[in-house]
């Protein structure tokens, strides 16, 4: 089969890692790909919006399957393209990766199908926002609409870091169109959850719990991040609360769509706090997330392509989603100064042996050399039959990788240790 990968990132190289081990895989195209990924697939430089060119290839090069992994060609409707012109995908179309590309959209669904989430208003008028927050509770939680490289959400502790964050998104124009419209929103309390979940709009199979650290520095602190560093099985997320889950959340949100006539076929992401109140919902997203897939992948025994066809053909019922028993860390390297300003353009240096347990997302081949190019540069991976395994693990790994500049959280998965010595 010859398989092709939009997108561009350490979660397309995991992908593309994991459905390499279908034996039936010929080829694997990645769709722009990276320097990493181009050791593991032919990177293709067709960016991931490119949906014309993307398509074209696809007839070209006779491609058997596709998989838009990121949120904004999925949104884009580059499944309903690729579908157009015969070519089978995994992910949501349109119609349906609206519930990532419109927080609006989102946050209205749940209310109209009673899904537990945080209390909310909305906003498309700045002043109308702003007199709202005289009076709201603080903290509180600013939301721009549409997607904004998981940038556009403010968690204000306080009034005026509320009110600035109106201000950068309505009149600065921070997110661009994305921050037309504006989610207020309740502050919820409680250990945080991602839940990546395989539908074909009918079943729901979830994977393993992951718990994400997106803040750039230790112990939480800095600037929000895409992510730093993940683990799985989440420990808060118990058999108890995932029933819950499945019955109030995810079957919930599958039926919705299917009610407004937006089948959601491919993975849905729920992000979830474990309130004092049960599980809410914070945010959907439609794809696969990342660092969260560079921990979970490792963890699934199913075959993977497998899976994701199920999805494609609506046989999910009748496809095993079987997750290893043990334990998975990652450890995000980033550039120094990320997610702010950085230098790029430096070696770096990953001994032979780690590469199987290495996820490149920013870096390019420059004479022959594998360089930076993005503020996070890559994830290294272990898996343990215990969380502290798994995290001694990727930190001997880290240890042994080198590039100008390089930096990394110190604490990945030490806030979970103390979960499971509880």
């Amino acid at each position: 089969m010859k398989i092709l990968v939009v997108g561009g990132g350490g979660r397309e190289h995991a992908i593309i890692k994991k459905l390499k081990q279908n034996k039936s895989v010929t080829d694997v195209f990645a769709l722009p790909g990276n320097g990493g990924i181009a050791y593991d697939a032919t990177c293709v430089p067709i960016g991931a919006c490119e949906i014309d060119k993307i398509v074209n290839f696809a007839k070209v090069n006779a491609i058997d399957y596709a998989i838009v992994a990121p949120d904004d060609p999925l949104v884009l409707g580059c499944v309903d393209a690729l579908e157009a012109v015969g070519v089978p995908c995994f992910g949501p179309r349109a119609n349906a990766a609206i519930i990532e590309g419109s927080k609006v959209f989102s946050k209205n669904l749940m209310r109209k199908y009673g899904i537990p989430t945080a209390d909310y208003r909305v906003f498309d008028d700045m002043q109308a926002a702003l007199d709202y927050l005289e009076t709201a509770p603080i903290p509180t939680v600013v939301k721009a609409d549409g997607l904004a490289l998981g940038k556009g959400v403010t968690v204000a502790m306080t009034r005026d870091e509320a009110k600035n964050a109106v201000v950068e998104a309505m009149q600065d124009k921070k997110f661009g169109k994305s921050g037309d419209h504006l989610v207020i929103e309740e502050y919820l309390e409680g250990p945080e959850v991602s839940v990546l979940a395989f539908t074909d709009g009918k079943t729901v199979k979830p994977m393993v719990s992951s718990m994400d650290h997106k803040r750039a520095l230790d112990g939480d602190k800095g600037l929000n991040t895409g992510g730093m560093g993940t683990i799985a099985p989440n420990p808060y997320y118990t058999d108890d609360i995932a029933k819950v889950c499945m019955d109030t959340i995810f079957m919930p949100t599958v039926k919705a769509m299917n009610k407004e006539g937006r089948t959601f076929k491919g993975c849905l992401y729920f992000g979830l706090m474990l309130t004092k109140n049960g599980p809410k919902v914070i945010e959907y997203n439609c794809r696969f997330g990342d660092p969260e897939t560079q921990v979970v992948l490792p963890l699934l025994e199913s075959d993977l392509l497998d899976v994701m066809m199920a999805t494609t053909n609506g046989t999910l019922d009748k496809t095993e989603v079987k997750i290893a028993s043990g334990n998975a860390c990652c450890v995000i390297m980033a550039s120094n100064g990320y997610p702010a300003s950085y230098k790029k353009g430096f070696e770096i240096s990953i001994p032979n042996e780690i590469l199987p347990s290495v996820y490149v997302s920013g870096a390019v081949n420059k004479d022959g050399k594998l360089c930076t190019s993005g503020g996070r540069v890559l994830g290294v991976t272990s898996v343990s039959d215990t969380l502290s395994g798994a995290i001694k693990a990727s930190y001997d790994k880290v240890s042994k990788i080198t590039f100008y500049g390089a930096y990394y959280r110190r604490d990945v998965g030490q806030k979970a240790l103390k979960a499971v010595e509880v």
